[in-house]
């Protein structure tokens, strides 16, 4: 099969960060978070990328049940899509600000195992695999996003044990560079696939010159993906499509359908096909999807 002409896309369903309260469609529980991800497959999406929050509290969690439970609800359906889990959860170090040397309140980094215990669990087809240590932001906290080359490593042959193909999320350049080592000591098997994350603050700018570099960071025959944070969301499925890579779209990324107008997962789906389509390709379906990545349905 010829995949030039097909594009894979992404429906980030929630996130696992803050986000403003009065949206009405951000789903919280992991029935609801299954239904978005239904409803962004009906609506053409090829993968389901899926966080779990707290039905309590609507924050970010990494509670295995949730994930079970969300993704058991995805498979019973009569509807194929392939599911992506999050895999980066776990990670936040707070340092103490009276000596930086230790963790401070507010820190979760926890062990290799502990956090791809989902992903053993569930086995789902793709997993991303956040290849990056920054400063990063959640609403008014500030934190290292913490992934070490030996924590990557190891995760990444937990992921290769379990039969999962990383999505190796690239934040930066040198995120990039990495990657592309792991590939190499063969910890990363068959079609790399690689994640450009544009427009996090103290990350990757989010426009097409930046978008064209890491893209010509890639070894040859990789397959890769790109989105935009926010406003840029569309603007860079319109710049991904065009360079020849695949997109992601969802309200993890973006709230908003147009300015004070906030959006559904579907909604934000279906004008991701319509770009896709006017730039004379077509998304693929979640079997498409699988043939283009070498993955077997779960």
């Amino acid at each position: 099969m010829n995949f030039s002409d097909k594009v894979i896309l992404s429906c980030a369903v929630t996130g696992g960060m803050e986000f403003n309260r009065k949206h009405p469609h951000v789903p919280i529980t992991p029935k609801q978070i299954a239904q978005d991800a239904l409803a962004a497959a009906r609506a053409g999406a090829s993968v389901v990328h899926l966080h779990v929050r707290d039905p309590e509290t609507g924050n970010g969690s990494q509670d295995p049940k949730l994930f079970r439970e969300v993704v058991d609800r995805v498979r019973d359906s009569n509807i194929d899509v392939v599911i992506n889990l999050t895999c980066g959860g776990n990670a936040r170090f707070f340092p103490d600000p009276e000596d930086e040397s230790r963790a401070g309140p507010g820190t979760t980094v926890k062990s290799v195992e502990q956090r791809t215990e989902h992903i053993v669990e569930n086995r789902p087809e793709l997993a991303s695999l956040d290849v990056t240590t920054a400063n990063q932001g959640d609403g008014d906290q500030e934190f290292v996003y913490l992934n070490t080359t030996r924590t990557l490593r190891a995760m990444a042959s937990v992921f290769r044990d379990a039969g999962v193909k990383p999505e190796m999320e690239a934040f930066q350049a040198g995120d990039i560079m990495f990657a592309n080592s792991m590939v190499e000591e063969g910890l990363i098997e068959g079609t790399p696939l690689y994640q450009f994350v544009l427009g996090v603050k103290w990350g990757a700018p989010c426009d097409p010159e930046t978008m064209l570099y890491m893209r010509n960071l890639l070894p040859s025959g990789s397959c890769w993906a790109g989105f935009g944070i926010a406003r840029m969301q569309m603007p860079m499925v319109a710049q991904a499509v065009l360079l020849g890579g695949n997109v992601r779209v969802g309200l993890e990324d973006n709230l908003y359908l147009s300015r004070g107008v906030f959006a559904s997962n579907e909604q934000l789906v279906k004008r991701a096909v319509t770009i896709i389509e006017a730039l004379g390709k077509s998304v693929a379906t979640p079997q498409e999807c699988r043939q283009k990545l070498g993955l077997k349905k779960r």
